[in-house]
């Protein structure tokens, strides 16, 4: 397996986002045509006059840019300390896909215990790429004079 692997699932989540914003604009511009909501109500975000259906996406655009966030830094730390094996490829596949599922969830029915379920098995996940990048850190010769916890 070559280490550039890790991008492939990190570009999947990446080219998500954007379908997700793509799909914000389409249920705003789609509101504001079919006179269920005004330019203005978006003018510092999503207010109150916003249709539910418009605030619920624009919430899970949001959802999008915080824990992934650590998401791609743990994946791009790990391509840089040269510790991309075949099991953390494989966490970060599920994570990505618990994390599309969780959009799906989020913007059509969405099902607050089904959302939350997949929310939380996303962050274990994360969590155990995250212990597995701090055990692969203290294993490499270069870094572990450095490790605090010997």
């Amino acid at each position: 397996m070559r280490a550039e692997a890790i991008f492939i699932p990190m570009l999947t989540l990446v080219f998500w986002t954007f379908a997700i914003v793509t799909f914000l604009a389409y249920k705003r511009f789609g509101a504001i045509f079919a006179g269920r909501a005004k330019p203005g109500h978006f003018k510092i975000g999503e207010s109150e006059k916003v249709p539910d259906d418009i605030r619920v996406v624009a919430r899970n655009v949001a959802n999008l840019f915080e824990m992934p966030v650590l998401f791609y830094a743990v994946c791009i730390s790990s391509y840089v300390i040269h510790q991309i094996s075949t099991p953390l490829l494989v966490l970060a596949w599920c994570y990505v896909g618990l994390r599309i599922i969780h959009s799906l969830v989020h913007v059509t029915y969405n099902h607050l215990l089904y959302r939350f379920s997949i929310y939380l098995a996303s962050c274990l996940l994360l969590l155990i790429m995250w212990i597995s990048f701090a055990v692969s850190l203290h294993n490499v010769s270069e870094v572990s004079r450095f490790w605090p916890f010997h």
